[in-house]
């Protein structure tokens, strides 16, 4: 690392102001995510009997939002009094990661599922299954839990939630592709792919019954996407930079800055658990109403069917 040798733990320290907005914010999310991923889970399984891909997907999501909603006092506890990387630091550190990155991968499953079922109608039936997207699940619990356990306990820092400055260049670009840059990649893909075909049919349907349900899906996916880029873009590129510059050679006010910036998008991607709580409800409910109702003959080759469409 080509930093300044006067750059020490001490001279790094998190800004006071930081730290409390920081705890404003973990206690804020903690409330809100508590009571809407509560309402979530009650909803899911008392009110809808029903078992689809997309209830698989999101019953998913909602217990990595709930597990990282968990981590939040810790996290705020450990924060607040710098704490050094013990047990509970080590615990709290995979608890969180692991279920951030599933929660970004779940989000992206969901897209790719609602792009095959509108884009790819016909090869709907052969992708999509419960059974088929409870085992994609379950391989992206197993392999994240693995990937992220190994690599939290091989981190050789002195403070928790600290960056791993002496790891690897390769496996920390790795660690940045496979935890920001694919399920981005793969979000933006889908939803884009999907708004152009909901806005096809939208020009096929000019008022018809259904021209206001197709606007409203299309609103609904803008929603998503922006959602996710609010949440986890500043996160990525605070990471990106961060590493930049404590590679390339900075000044420790610089570094500085970058350390507290980086919390507090840590902070701000942390919301994702309850706003991804307010798309539960369009997703499994506005997104497939747009194609319920029957297409003219002449969009037979592009024709969903209902079952096809039904995402909650």
């Amino acid at each position: 690392m080509n930093v300044s040798n006067n750059c020490s733990v001490t001279n790094l320290e998190v800004y006071h102001h930081v730290h409390l907005i920081c705890l404003a914010l973990y206690n804020i999310i903690f409330f809100f995510g508590v009571l809407f991923n509560g309402l979530a889970l009650w909803v899911f399984f008392c009110k809808i009997k029903k078992w689809t891909e997309t209830r698989v997907y999101v019953i998913n999501l909602v217990f990595a939002d709930c597990f990282v909603i968990c981590t939040l006092p810790s996290m705020a506890y450990l924060l607040w009094n710098k704490s050094t990387r013990d047990k509970l630091c080590q615990f709290t550190e995979a608890m969180y990661i692991i279920n951030m990155v599933v929660s970004m991968y779940i989000i992206s499953f969901i897209s790719i599922d609602r792009y095959i079922a509108i884009k790819h109608p016909l090869k709907a039936r052969t992708f999509r299954s419960p059974s088929k997207a409870a085992l994609l699940c379950g391989l992206l619990w197993v392999s994240v839990i693995i990937g992220v356990t190994l690599r939290v306990w091989q981190k050789h820092t002195t403070l928790c939630f600290q960056m791993d400055t002496t790891a690897p260049t390769t496996l920390s670009l790795l660690s940045m592709f496979f935890v920001f840059t694919l399920p981005l990649a793969i979000l933006t893909f889908c939803s884009i792919e999907v708004i152009r075909n909901l806005k096809r049919h939208l020009n096929l349907n000019k008022n018809s019954p259904e021209e206001k349900l197709i606007q409203k899906a299309v609103y609904i996916i803008y929603a998503n996407l922006i959602v996710f880029l609010v949440c986890f873009l500043p996160a990525y590129l605070g990471v990106l930079a961060r590493f930049i510059i404590e590679r390339v050679g900075a000044t420790c006010f610089l570094i500085q800055v970058m350390k507290n910036f980086s919390l507090m998008t840590m902070c701000i991607a942390t919301s994702n658990c309850c706003l991804d709580s307010i798309c539960y409800y369009f997703v499994t409910k506005e997104f497939h109403e747009a194609f319920l109702l029957p297409k003219p003959c002449t969009e037979k080759a592009d024709q969903i069917h209902p079952s096809q469409t039904h995402t909650c």
